[in-house]
């Protein structure tokens, strides 16, 4: 399935930023996840997170797992 995923950089992820283009996209572990829809990302910030990053290092943080990540799409894989 990776293979045949778009891929993007992290300049094209960083723009997806729900600033610079509508689309609220975050990475981890090297796949990109669209969370456009999800409340908790209105306006492309999550708590101390901020949208168009990858947030691989940061999840060992949070108070929940990477299971989180199964409800959205993933609309490409990371560069």
């Amino acid at each position: 399935m990776e293979d045949t995923l778009q891929a993007y950089t992290r300049s094209q992820l960083a723009l997806r930023n729900g600033q610079d283009k509508p689309q609220i996209w975050v990475a981890y572990k090297g796949l990109i996840y669209e969370v456009t829809e999800s409340r908790l990302w209105r306006n492309g910030k999550h708590y101390e997170h901020w949208a168009g990053q990858d947030l691989t290092e940061e999840l060992k943080d949070a108070p929940h797992s990477e299971n989180v990540f199964e409800k959205f799409k993933i609309v490409g894989r990371l560069l």
